[in-house]
């Protein structure tokens, strides 16, 4: 946390995003390791009437949209980061990935702007008792600070790489330094209220209407 916001001060984004602690709505983190299947638990809540918030592609909306982002991301990584009002994100993958600080770099511009666009929505939703957001680096970037709940999607390693390998259609080596990337599923469940089974053993749908039951949404 305190290497995140010392980033943060260096590249002229040391604003604290704070959520508003007087609301009465609940909010579910969900995370998980890539190919862990919290896209489905997602879709779940959505057939509940649980709005969720898409952190991923609210991020690639942001690279694409916020004058903030697009600003610090050109002074550090230059002007042909973008093509006309698009971020090339091709060329964006190839300076992040493998590099840690460029990485780190590239999360302490989009991740604050990201948590207020994500407090942002929280607001309109307001008539909703309970929302979500689906962030696959919930803990990295801090959003757990902004949820009331952490629910954590589990899948056995090999499950995931199977999955990752048929979707993406990349090879094992892509998928496994893809994963390296990310904080180890160890550290995930440690950190998490409830855990989702997603093994093909235990039911997603009623591992979601139990969590939801202790959730009081019912």
């Amino acid at each position: 946390m305190v290497r995140r916001i010392l980033l943060q001060e260096e590249i002229g984004l040391c604003e604290i995003v704070k959520r508003d602690e007087g609301s009465s709505m609940i909010r579910i983190g969900v995370t998980g390791g890539m190919g862990s299947g919290k896209s489905v638990v997602c879709d779940l809540l959505r057939l509940h009437g649980i709005p969720v918030f898409d952190a991923d592609l609210e991020a690639k909306q942001l690279n694409d949209t916020s004058p903030e982002v697009r600003e610090a991301l050109i002074r550090h990584f230059g002007e042909d980061l973008y093509e006309g009002d698009r971020l090339n994100r091709q060329r964006f993958a190839k300076l992040i990935f493998n590099d840690k600080q460029n990485l780190a770099v590239a999360n302490a511009v989009i991740h604050p702007v990201l948590a207020r666009r994500f407090n942002d929505w929280c607001s309109v939703q307001s008539r909703f008792t309970h929302v979500a957001i689906d962030a696959p680096v919930l803990f990295e970037a801090g959003f757990d600070a902004h949820v009331d709940t952490v629910v954590v999607v589990y899948s056995p390693k090999e499950l995931r790489v199977k999955r990752v390998i048929e979707r993406d259609r990349v090879n094992r080596e892509k998928v496994e330094a893809r994963m390296q990337n990310q904080l180890p599923e160890e550290d995930k469940l440690q950190r998490a209220d409830h855990v989702i089974h997603n093994d093909g053993r235990h039911s997603l749908i009623a591992q979601v209407a139990d969590l939801l039951a202790r959730l009081s949404f019912f």
